[in-house]
């Protein structure tokens, strides 16, 4: 099969990244060919604002790029990863016109609009219709605490709504967990087009020994990945436990501070992705804090691969990955004091501690690797492929 994956790089490197890397690398190891088109936020700092609000409603540009390539490759699928805000939805239309079928992978809620602002900031939203956002999440520049983004994002949403892209231009979406997909499905897109295919794992060097006896934390040092609560923790455990703290981001001079001031409390930076496995492998356990919505966890699942159990915020996906008393333990999202007291529960007995990495390895081959991720991504290209695609009324609109 030839398969046309696309994908919007960020300018900090994220998990959106490395699943596209990973699933191009999964398909070419299985024998497919891979056509990769892709664009890099870099170039924005050198574009005019203007240019770049018409851009993400639109981009002319990536429209004919893409038409080019599908009619020079022939490829059977195309698969995006992002499009936003560089390629946009016009990808979606330069494959329809060229009759090529669409999948587009959920790893956020940005096309929820407002809905989705909530769900990151930890709040669930009832059913609904889709909804570009309003006004309040304009004002209060919802998206990245800046109105102007935000009313890029709110025109992409609203001008996309009325031509139905998000219900007609696109053949399956792909949910990272039960939670996201029953968001998506909750406020308005259709049911029978979104569909679960958790992360994979790529870097599987084998489970950890486990012999560290510290805890680690892995991820962006922002304030929805729980760092706060994180820190305020680590100091309300009466018996000390080293925790190593992976990772860069807006927060970081408050981990650096942690760090000054509590000998256990280690901050190692950006490391490599190998290298960041080897830590959490010999970690007692890996701390997932988070007091947002993720739509997923994956580095709940890397620590899985390395047999290594969790100490997870109760919160959406987290609850569908981590077994209680198996493969991790749950606290209250934003309780220090819980958190605290759960890192102090699971490392007090050694005996259970093992039975409970020997679990959280178990669970990773169950249903977490390569293969198994590559079943399912087959499956629901054929699905994609085998099923009749609506004709759009609206083709290359804006070009």
């Amino acid at each position: 099969m030839k398969v046309l994956l696309c994908h919007n790089y960020y300018l900090q490197a994220g998990g959106e990244d490395v699943v596209f890397a990973d699933e191009a690398a999964m398909l070419e190891g299985h024998g497919h060919q891979v056509l990769r088109y892709t664009l890099h936020n870099k170039i924005i700092e050198h574009m005019p604002r203007w240019r770049l609000a018409r851009r993400t409603v639109w981009n002319p540009q990536s429209y004919r790029e893409l038409r080019e390539l599908i009619r020079r490759e022939r490829p059977q699928i195309m698969h995006c990863t992002n499009t936003f805000p560089l390629i946009s939805p016009a990808a979606y239309y330069a494959a329809r016109a060229e009759d090529v079928p669409v999948v587009q992978s959920l790893h956020n809620y940005r096309l929820l609009g407002a809905v989705g602002n909530r769900l990151a900031h930890g709040e669930v939203s009832g059913p609904g219709p889709i909804r570009a956002g309003s006004w309040q999440f304009f004002w209060s520049g919802g998206y990245r605490g800046s109105r102007p983004a935000t009313a890029v994002l709110l025109a992409m949403l609203t001008w996309h709504g009325l031509i139905r892209t998000w219900t007609r231009a696109v053949d399956r979406y792909i949910a990272l967990s039960e939670f996201s997909r029953r968001q998506f499905v909750e406020h308005g897109f259709p049911a029978d087009k979104v569909v679960v295919k958790p992360n994979c794992v790529g870097c599987n060097g084998g489970p950890g020994a486990g012999a560290g006896g510290y805890a680690v934390f892995v991820g962006r040092l922002t304030p929805e990945k729980g760092i706060r609560t994180l820190l305020e923790a680590w100091p309300l455990l009466d018996r000390p436990t080293p925790l190593k703290i992976i990772g860069d981001g807006p927060l970081a001079e408050q981990v650096k501070a942690a760090a000054r001031a509590d000998p256990n409390i280690q901050w190692m930076g950006r490391v490599s992705l190998e290298d960041a496995m080897a830590v959490v492998g010999d970690a007692a356990c890996l701390v997932f804090p988070s007091v947002w919505f993720e739509t997923f966890g994956r580095t709940i699942i890397e620590a899985f691969a390395a047999g290594t159990p969790v100490v997870a915020a109760k919160r959406g996906p987290s609850i569908e990955l981590v077994d209680e008393g198996r493969t991790g333990l749950f606290f209250e999202p934003g309780n220090a004091a819980d958190l605290a007291a759960k890192v102090r529960l699971l490392t007090a007995d050694p005996g259970k501690l093992a039975n409970m990495r020997r679990a959280a390895r178990s669970e990773f081959e169950r249903k977490y690797t390569a293969e198994i991720n590559y079943g399912r991504l087959m499956q629901i290209y054929n699905q994609v492929l085998r099923a009749p695609r609506e004709q759009l009324q609206t083709q290359g609109a804006g070009q």
